[in-house]
């Protein structure tokens, strides 16, 4: 049974840092992209950064340039650097392995609380 489990999450202040993990358990964690989504209040939830199994990346256009997603394959973690946030990155991030060909699911974490505030 693959498991997620992000970590990382708190308050912050308008222009600080965070850096979010995402530990993977139960699948072999370097066949697989993995992306971070974000859900705030009232909206939708959104892909903020995905990772390709090569390291490939690719961002939404609110985070390009202040967000970076990485991944460790030794530790099976992806991580989220999030520098410069504003009040409009408040929402509970979720850690997600993507479909792939040797497993067609998308799983999820708990998820965890950013909340930016003065």
């Amino acid at each position: 049974q693959v498991q997620l489990v992000e970590s990382g999450g708190g308050l912050v202040q308008p222009g600080g840092s965070l850096r979010l993990s995402c530990a993977a358990s139960g699948s072999i964690f370097r066949l697989y992209a993995m992306d971070w989504y974000r859900q705030a209040p009232g909206k939708q939830r959104e892909l903020v950064a995905d990772i390709t199994r090569g390291g490939s990346t690719n961002y939404a256009d609110s985070v390009k340039g202040r967000f970076t997603i990485s991944r460790d394959n030794a530790k099976n973690t992806v991580y989220l650097q999030m520098n410069s946030l504003n009040t409009e990155d408040t929402a509970v991030y979720y850690c997600s392995q993507a479909p792939g060909s040797g497993d067609l699911r998308r799983y999820w974490g708990q998820g965890t609380q950013v909340t930016v505030s003065s």
